[in-house]
């Protein structure tokens, strides 16, 4: 794998620097990112403002100038570090649309202009066990975009060329950057629920995953049962058609057929457990529980189950994208520039964003 910008040979970080003091192009060699050396409440605005000198991509690597960059609940969870970094410093974000500018040596499946999307899921060995029995998600060598390879909270970023995505051409970028976390892990999520078209779907948590896995449920004709402490989310979930919205404590008057958690808090788990008939199953849609309380085994007993969703196949994303174009899925967007990322976040924190947060760059 690459190295980090950090530690990458010939990259120089260069703060205020003056243009008449470059003996090149400013716009061609500076990006800005927006950079997290040590977590903390974001309150503080831990993210600071980095101008550095653009590289060329590494073998294998395309280069691309980052439009769009959606922000995730774990970006939150990184930056704050419930999810502990994997390396310091780190440009978070993994929601990336943008244009390809440049192409490393060996890369034939791309040309400069290309409009790409780049996920989660930035790289694996593609040699164990897992990535040759089509369970990449799984790998031990995976890298991850905006934790332990740098993400798309910048101008630029650079991206393994197997690891990108094409975007379908009616999505704009803004309306596109979403689906390349909420929308791929929700539709994994959906898989793994082993819920079936026409089924009765609980979706426990109403952001910006949930409208996208909703949609895609609704597609399949399923009966959806939405719950969620936000009254206006509730009716948001109504006014979609759902059968039912409620809170989390609520229980809907029928028993379900698969149920998905989005929210980040394990008592919600146990609450979905007691919503399932028997055989069925709890996804977790989460890389990260506060904690899953004590519950009685009977919730568990008569086959049901819970399955955590862990990142995602490139089969899913290709999957996925394929189909919300088909739908077409519809995003909803709150746009920030690039430098209020910050701002984007603690507005996340406090539930003040009504759909997908995304910075505009």
């Amino acid at each position: 794998m690459p190295p980090s910008s950090s530690a990458r040979p010939g990259l120089v970080e260069i703060v205020s620097l003056r243009r008449d003091t470059l003996g090149m192009s400013f716009e061609d060699t500076m990006a800005r990112v927006f950079q997290l050396n040590e977590p903390g409440p974001v309150e503080s605005r831990p993210l600071r403002a980095t101008d550095r000198l653009d590289f060329d991509p590494e073998p294998g690597e395309v280069l691309i100038d980052v439009t769009a960059c959606a922000v995730c609940r774990t970006d939150l969870q990184i930056v704050e570090g419930d999810v502990t970094p994997r390396q310091l410093p780190i440009v978070p974000g993994h929601q990336v649309v943008g244009t390809i500018r440049a192409i490393g040596d060996g890369v034939a499946n791309w040309q400069p202009g290309a409009r790409v999307g780049v996920a989660w899921l930035g790289g694996t060995c593609g040699t164990c066990r897992y990535c040759t029995t089509g369970r990449e998600n799984l790998c031990e060598e995976a890298r991850f975009t905006g934790w332990d390879r740098d993400g798309g909270f910048a101008e630029t970023i650079t991206a393994r060329a197997d690891f990108v995505f094409a975007i379908p051409g009616q999505f704009t970028d803004e309306q596109a950057a979403p689906l390349l976390c909420g929308g791929i892990i929700g539709y994994r999520s959906l898989k793994l629920s082993g819920i079936e078209p026409g089924g009765r779907l609980g979706l426990y948590g109403f952001g910006a995953s949930a409208l996208l896995a909703f949609q895609v449920a609704r597609h399949w004709g399923c009966e959806i049962f939405v719950a969620t402490r936000s009254r206006a989310e509730q009716q948001r979930a109504l006014d979609m058609g759902a059968t039912w919205a409620g809170s989390y404590h609520d229980q809907p008057q029928v028993p379900l057929d698969a149920a998905i958690t989005f929210a980040p808090v394990g008592y919600v788990v146990v609450e979905a457990l007691k919503a399932i008939a028997p055989g069925s199953t709890v996804a977790i849609n989460a890389i990260h529980l506060d904690t899953v309380p004590e519950f009685p085994y009977d919730l568990l007993w008569r086959e049901r189950s819970i399955r955590s969703v862990a990142n995602f196949t490139r089969h899913d994303a290709r999957e996925f994208l394929e189909l919300a174009a088909a739908i077409p899925v519809e995003t909803v967007v709150d746009s920030y520039p690039l430098s209020d990322v910050n701002i984007a976040l603690a507005q996340l924190k406090q539930s003040e964003v009504s759909g997908a947060a995304v910075l505009s760059v």
